[in-house]
């Protein structure tokens, strides 16, 4: 794009990616299996309504998601919330929200490497989890450190096999109903007695987590073909997706299973899958579950990559590591191999530790991308433009109030690793700004070169 010097090519991330691609991208890291492992937990909690407390989290996501799109179109560009708060906050509280997110991001292929390991051990049991995880771990950062293109191929070949499992067990649950019918009405798979509003709500909270990974999709601003527009559409399109597809699987599960009580809860969606098609379709289709869990890893250390570079792109981290491409590949090689050694970490971690590290940063996140929305409001009236109030304040007020109550229902551990975390960030930040008396590296939206110097570094 620009001159080249030794050793050096300015150059940026390519514009190869469909809208179609882009959905797919955010499913693979939504991960749409996740509906029928958390289905006991769901059901149990809100009293027999799963679908009902998907459909509750799905709008609250929708609201969250609409924000994203929103924010998508007024500041083009990759780095998700990071980008948003620094353009219409404040390059510091930008800088702070991009850490947030980096506990999410950096650690959540590691939590997608550990049940990916786990599906291979219970499937080969003779081999030892740690082994699996480093195969899991060595197969996605290869894919992805040989470039997007490449990424997005195998992602659909294993995306549509994993979502071909889902309509094959949806399938197999209407069947199953149609033999042997279900013991209570279609409505109280909806509402029952044993359901409340506070139920819903909290079992909402629980089904929330499912949608984690929809606003990777912003990521992949400088990456889409349409830019800003593909991306909006992407992010509303994957949440509606992954929305409609919890709530008919939850449906018929909770038909197929009526009621919130089951034996155990974490093994309701084995038994299930017992039920309505026999131990060896159960076993089977765990090969079919390892496959759409490789092509979540996939996009969850694409992203991950990806937020490193922008933030190293600009000198938020430092850009000598985290802010070149390769001349080869043109992917951001040291953060895959960064987030690659944090995966091996999981070797010592049990999944309900590793999942308590990334919920804090998510959740965070999704509150500041809804008052990004109303600073962009605000901003614009005072040009003389009016945004539609209800579309830019009413629904990123209770956007933002929704993802406060979601961070207030995580645990103690999660939130004293995201306030460890958070404290960490203000320390470098203070280093990085002179104590507070400088504003932090401002951003640059495109490949362009920028007085802020911030050019692509691309290694020989």
């Amino acid at each position: 794009m620009t001159s080249e010097t030794p050793g050096t090519t300015t150059m940026g991330l390519k514009g190869d990616l469909s809208l179609f691609s882009v959905v797919l991208f955010g499913l693979a890291y939504i991960s749409p299996g996740i509906v029928v492992t958390i289905f006991g937990v769901v059901a149990a909690t809100s009293g027999g309504a799963a679908p009902t407390a998907f459909a509750v989290a799905t709008v609250a996501m929708l609201l969250t998601g609409l924000s994203y799109a929103k924010m998508a179109r007024a500041v083009p560009g990759a780095g998700s919330v990071y980008t948003y708060a620094r353009r219409m906050l404040d390059s510091r509280v930008g800088f702070l929200s991009g850490w947030a997110m980096l506990l999410d991001y950096f650690f959540i292929p590691m939590v997608g490497w550990l049940i990916t390991a786990i599906y291979f051990n219970a499937q080969f049991p003779d081999v030892p989890k740690w082994v699996w995880l480093i195969v899991s771990v060595g197969l996605t950062t290869a894919v992805n450190v040989f470039g997007m293109k490449l990424a997005d191929r195998v992602n659909k070949v294993l995306m549509f096999i994993a979502l071909g499992s889902l309509v094959l067990f949806a399938t197999l649950c209407v069947v199953f109903l149609g033999k042997h019918g279900s013991s209570t009405p279609a409505t109280d798979a909806v509402w029952n007695s044993g359901t409340s509003i506070g139920a819903v709500t909290a079992a909402a909270a629980i089904a929330a987590y499912s949608f984690l990974g929809f606003d990777a999709v912003s990521t992949l601003g400088e990456e889409a073909k349409g830019g800003a527009r593909t991306i909006g559409r992407g992010i509303i399109g994957c949440v509606i997706a992954a929305g409609a597809i919890f709530i008919v699987l939850s449906f018929v599960m909770q038909l197929v299973h009526p009621g919130a009580k089951f034996a155990d809860v974490d093994a309701a969606a084995y038994h299930l899958k017992v039920q309505v098609g026999g131990e060896t379709y159960a076993e089977i289709i765990n090969f079919v579950t390892i496959a759409g869990s490789i092509a979540s890893c996939i996009a969850l250390q694409a992203s991950a990559a990806r937020l490193m570079y922008v933030m190293g792109r600009d000198g938020a981290l430092p850009k000598a590591v985290f802010g070149k491409l390769s001349r080869k590949t043109g992917t951001p090689v040291p953060n895959l191999l960064l987030t690659a050694a944090a995966g091996v970490v999981a070797m010592r971690l049990d999944l309900t530790t590793a999942t308590s590290f990334i919920n804090f940063g998510a959740f965070l996140g999704f509150a500041l991308v809804n008052i990004c929305v109303i600073a962009h409001l605000v901003r614009e009236r005072r040009q003389g433009r009016t945004p539609n109030l209800f579309s830019y304040l009413v629904m990123p007020v209770i956007g933002t109030a929704v993802s406060v109550y979601l961070l207030t229902k995580l645990s103690d551990v999660a939130l004293q690793i995201g306030g460890v975390w958070l404290a960490i960030g203000v320390v470098y930040l203070t280093v990085l700004t002179k104590g507070f008396r400088r504003p932090a590296p401002e951003m640059t939206f495109d490949d362009a070169p920028a007085a802020t110097d911030a050019t692509d570094t691309v290694t020989a």
